[in-house]
């Protein structure tokens, strides 16, 4: 970190030559994937790596060891440019993918506000921050850069992003005397801590990768917590590997002993394994998570992490307060009222002073109170310029715990006093007398019963009440503390409301019929909260309070989470118990908040939800955004989560158990005939083509009821759906042998396979391949459509324009190749008009017979996909 210090606001130049000197504000460790890294991951994967192998052997067989005058460079070629176009596709769509996410992420920025000689005070993109600039922060704000503080009022700053620590510290523009770059020294502050309340003025000292966070990001990326996302690839993964591992070497085993020549069977057994794996699923999910996310952006929602899409829709618990998002977030204070519950202004005038003077985050009632005062200053000359009269002498800041704030004042002739409002159980506590009828009086339980019984009735109505303390001379400046929070006097009461929103209700209730849970997770009363949740229709199982919750372990705390709508009274690491308790239950959990005391809680959810209009830590702790408070607009959002999810689970489930039947069909086929049913190079092509087929299943139409319930990955599912439903093609691969071996290939051979010579077997060979790898493009290719769907393909449900014209490009290109000199080349014989008849009846039994068995499967299971 620099160690001079400047005071002035920067140039243009002097930014311009910062800029270049330091670099730009933007810590890149581990975040950026370079371009020469992106095309290696394109080009370099389990799929072309088969095909680099076969092309080696190949080349050495048909080309090098060949014979002179008879060196065939075709199939090598071909694979050449079967490598080139599955990596380009890889690479274009992951790119693009890529380009949508980054523009999204980039509607969604978190500003400071600087201070420059040219445009003044502004805010602007913390990345377009430098060296030297001068920062001012409040609370709210997250740390844009490593900085000195010039000047502080009541700064306190959470470091736990960078110490771990959860207690916030004090920062001063005091030299602390150390040269020493630490959290803990008192006049520097680090990017990535957040303000959690007063205000001061900095100067950046460092910037990017120089920061401390930038120098922990280089050595370290913290992992996050894992998501149902990750979680369900990282299952299916396992499912499809374990598959692979039985399934190969049988295969190897099988061909080597059967047919003698080791080396086709290694090539034949590798490109089976390629044949188990949906290649295009990389690339696929990312498709289609880039698609949604660009989808959801035209319903107000900003993704700003692509896997948190999936996380969405699958949520079937949203955690959320109460505040602007059951209700309309525009607190009015209804009444200011003394203890026996009448109006009184002088609770006005002491409440005014706190929320007018106090450095912190003023939220919605402060302005509220600040806004009424002003009202009565119209009408009431005694209210006018109350600020005039009194000097703030200090504060201290709210924080969660102790649900108050302080500020002390002193009046014109010197007299100081300590003014606190806070949550009434608070008030009371740290409150030993009371002021009734213009006298102070001893705080006696029958007071405090007269207090909390007004508090009550208040509460019923959906009113939010603070109380009002105030206490005469406390400790000096220099040496106030929350010690003086005691022995005060309690003044009276204010009273709010936020009346709940006109689509609350509706919102409550698509979220229901979508099979989303609501539960509310609250600082507030609980009183006032179960009011305003009846008003909205949202039905309450039952209510915890934080009190509660802290005398709980977490085995507890899980039983009773389930059962539980309303928490209340909650601190920010109380809210991150819940929803850690939630998803240990095995639940999705998504978490809806804006304000610093949701950031934790955020992080620990499946997928964290915020609003342009939060706060920076709030904004930078979400995975998603969104541009509309309000609970209908999240639904949207969800439902499109699940349109991604189903497109994505689509193809892995049609490509697993379609790539499960087919090598079924290999392996018996390589116990019972006296040559490998279908070359590798045959094999390959077929998966390719297939695969470039799905490519546009990310455009693919979802069936409306499927859309109703939280969908999740279950390898389970998986695994079922392939042993189940993938088979059935092998019965109709069987019958393509049938009549390959027994009747097509001998009529136009002149006689069976071992009747013949060598070159007529070798012409048996070629059509029998043939015929069986048209089958298996038509059958593989037109069950997409069979089994996307539980309805009646082409009739009760329609694929997508694109899915549809790829689909049958594939099936039309495929079936052209063997009658063209490509096909030739790599051993394909055109096959009679006959057989196309024949082909015709066996894929029509096998869709009848999908369309049979999916039936049991659902009726069995309760779902397809």
């Amino acid at each position: 970190m620099k160690k001079t210090l400047t005071a002035s606001a920067l140039t243009a130049k002097q930014v311009l030559e910062s800029r270049q000197r330091f670099g730009t504000n933007a810590v890149t460790h581990g975040k950026k994937i370079p371009l020469s890294k992106r095309i290696v991951n394109a080009f370099i994967n389990p799929f072309t790596i088969v095909l680099f192998i076969l092309a080696v052997v190949s080349a050495f067989t048909d080309i090098i060891m060949a014979e002179p005058g008879e060196a065939n460079p075709t199939t090598v070629g071909i694979i050449t440019t079967m490598v080139l176009i599955s990596g380009i596709l890889r690479f274009v769509q992951e790119t693009r993918s890529g380009n949508a996410a980054s523009k999204l992420s980039d509607m969604i920025q978190t500003t400071a506000c600087i201070e420059r000689q040219e445009s003044g005070k502004q805010e602007i993109p913390i990345s377009e921050i430098v060296v030297d600039d001068i920062v001012y922060i409040s609370a709210g704000d997250m740390i844009p850069a490593d900085m000195q503080i010039i000047t502080a009022k009541d700064l306190f700053i959470s470091q736990s992003a960078l110490t771990g620590e959860s207690e916030p510290l004090e920062k001063t523009g005091v030299y602390a005397g150390s040269e020493e770059i630490s959290p803990e020294n008192k006049n520097l502050v680090f990017m990535g801590s957040t303000v959690v309340s007063g205000s001061g003025i900095a100067i950046v000292q460092t910037v990017g990768n120089a920061t401390m966070l930038g120098q922990i990001a280089k050595h370290l990326n913290k992992k996050p917590v894992a998501t149902t996302f990750d979680k369900g690839v990282n299952s299916v993964s396992w499912v499809l590997i374990r598959f692979m591992l039985i399934m190969v070497p049988v295969v190897l085993f099988i061909n080597g002993f059967t047919k003698g020549d080791w080396m086709n069977a290694a090539l034949f057994a590798i490109s089976v394994a390629v044949g188990l794996t949906p290649e295009m699923l990389p690339m696929i999910v990312t498709t289609c998570l880039a698609k949604g996310a660009v989808a959801m952006s035209q319903e107000q929602v900003i993704i700003k992490n692509l896997n948190a899409i999936q996380n969405l829709g699958s949520m079937d618990i949203l955690c959320t307060d109460k505040t602007g998002t059951l209700t309309q977030d525009k607190v009015v204070l209804e009444c200011h009222l003394d203890i026996t519950g009448n109006e009184d202004t002088r609770v006005l005038r002491h409440a005014f002073l706190n929320s007018y003077y106090q450095t912190g985050l003023k939220n919605l009632m402060d302005i509220a109170i600040i806004d009424r005062t002003k009202e009565l200053v119209k009408t009431d000359g005694s209210h006018a310029v109350i600020e005039d009269k009194y000097n703030k002498v200090d504060e201290i800041p709210f924080d969660f715990e102790r649900r108050r704030m302080s500020v002390v004042v002193a009046d014109t002739t010197g007299k100081t006093q300590l003014i606190t409002k806070g949550a009434i159980e608070e008030m009371l506590r740290i409150s030993s007398y009371v002021e009734y009828q213009n006298q102070v009086m001893e705080l006696t339980e029958p007071m405090k019963q007269l207090v909390l019984n007004h508090v009550d009735k208040l509460n019923s109505k959906g009113m939010r009440v603070l109380g009002v303390a105030q206490k005469t001379n406390p400790s000096p400046v220099d040496s106030f503390s929350t010690a003086d929070e005691a022995d005060m006097v309690l003044i009276g009461y204010l009273a709010f409301l936020d009346p709940p929103k006109e689509t609350t209700a509706a919102a409550i209730k698509a979220l229901h019929d979508s099979g989303v849970t609501v539960k509310i997770l609250t600082g507030d009363n609980e009183k006032v909260t179960q009011c305003i949740c009846q008003q909205v229709g949202l039905t309450i199982e039952g209510i915890l309070l934080g009190s509660e919750l802290a005398g709980m372990d977490d085995a507890m705390l899980c039983q009773k989470a389930e059962k539980t709508t309303i928490f209340a009274k909650l601190s920010p690491t109380e809210k991150e118990r819940v929803v850690t308790a939630l998803r240990k239950n095995g639940h999705s959990v998504g978490y809806m908040g804006d304000g610093i005391n949701d950031a934790v809680a955020m992080k620990a959810a499946d997928v964290g939800i915020s609003v342009d209009t939060a706060v920076d830590i709030a904004k930078e702790s979400a995975d998603v955004i969104l541009l509309e408070k309000n609970l209908l607009v999240l639904e949207k959002g969800i439902l499109e989560g699940r349109k991604t999810y189903a497109n994505m689970i689509k193809y892995i489930k049609m490509t697993a158990s379609s790539n499960f039947g087919n090598m079924f069909s290999v392996l018996i086929a390589s116990a019972f005939l006296p040559f490998l049913p279908m070359s590798a190079i045959h094999l390959i092509l077929l998966n390719m083509i297939y695969d470039i087929s799905c490519t546009a299943i990310p455009w693919d139409n979802v069936d409306i009821d499927y859309l109703n319930m939280p969908r999740k990955w279950d390898a389970l599912s998986i695994s079922r759906f392939m042993i189940d439903l993938g088979p059935i093609s092998s019965i109709f691969d069987i019958a393509t042998y049938i009549l390959m071996y027994f009747i097509v290939c001998p009529a136009i051979c002149g006689g069976s396979y071992y009747s013949l010579g060598e070159n007529q077997q070798l012409l048996f060979i070629s059509l029998f391949q043939t015929g069986w790898f048209i089958e298996s493009m038509w059958s593989q290719t037109l069950v997409i459509h069979m089994l996307r769907t539980p309805k009646i393909p082409f009739f009760q449900s329609h694929a997508s324009w694109q899915v549809t014209l790829l689909t049958f490009m594939g099936i039309a290109i495929l079936t052209l190749i063997p009658f063209t000199t490509l096909g030739n080349a790599i051993g394909l014989h055109s096959l009679p008009f006959s057989y196309f008849i024949l082909l015709s009846i066996i894929i029509a039994g096998y869709m009848i017979l999908v369309t049979f068995r999916k039936n049991l499967y659902v009726k069995k299971y309760g779902e397809l996909l």
